[in-house]
């Protein structure tokens, strides 16, 4: 049989405990929900639409499709400089690619952070 005092205690756990559980879920409530079009899921429709185009785009552009194949064999320290050569002497190919990469910015800008440079330009 257990004393009034343990029983006591037991119960002032029990409230105390029932307390910090109702506080650790109501502050996700009261929490700021994102703007508008802002969720995960908004943000992996963005960037899978991004990669179906990219991948349309390079299919559709085979000259485009093997530069940046080739790229893999490029060492990570020459990428940046590589890719900008080839930008700066197909300004075409840079503003499709950055057409095609406008969401992800569109969805940066609207929602306060979200993807970086994306797509076969983007340096992740």
């Amino acid at each position: 049989m257990t004393s009034h005092k343990t029983h006591a205690r037991r119960l002032m756990l029990a409230a105390v405990g029932t307390g910090a559980v109702l506080l650790g879920t109501s502050a996700p409530v009261s929490a700021q929900p994102p703007p508008p079009n802002c969720t995960a899921a908004d943000l992996a429709g963005v960037m899978s639409g991004i990669t179906a185009a990219t991948s349309a785009y390079l299919f559709t552009h085979p000259p485009v499709n093997e530069f940046f194949t080739t790229l893999k064999d490029v060492p990570a320290e020459e990428k940046r400089a590589t890719l900008q050569t080839y930008m700066d002497a197909n300004p075409q190919v840079k503003a499709d690619l950055t057409g095609i990469r406008q969401p992800a910015v569109d969805f940066r800008n609207r929602c306060g952070g979200g993807p970086g440079p994306v797509g076969p330009m983007g340096e992740g």
